[in-house]
């Protein structure tokens, strides 16, 4: 039976399954001379290149933007607390 090769692509998205090594995961995440997007060391697909500044500014925005959702999810948690008194209905 043949062996299943452990790292190509399929429809130009490269996977990887070798055994990851501290090194390879290190090197992969910080290669300045590339662009933003790097192949995963372990995986299917793509992550994100830390040598880029590009990717600094999409992890800020994307937590600015968790930030404001939990904010906001507190804030409704909050109104919903206080509206819990008595209502008065009136009926014509």
């Amino acid at each position: 039976m043949a062996d299943k090769p452990q790292r190509g692509t399929l429809f130009g998205i490269p996977y990887n399954f070798e055994r990851p090594s501290a090194g390879r995961l290190l090197s992969s995440y910080w290669q300045p001379g590339k662009g933003m997007l790097v192949e995963k060391p372990f995986g299917i697909g793509y992550t994100l290149n830390l040598a880029s500044w590009r990717s600094w500014v999409v992890l800020l925005v994307a937590g600015g933007l968790l930030w404001n959702e939990r904010q906001k999810a507190e804030e409704t948690e909050e109104e919903a607390e206080a509206d819990d008194g008595p209502v008065e209905v009136i009926v014509d």
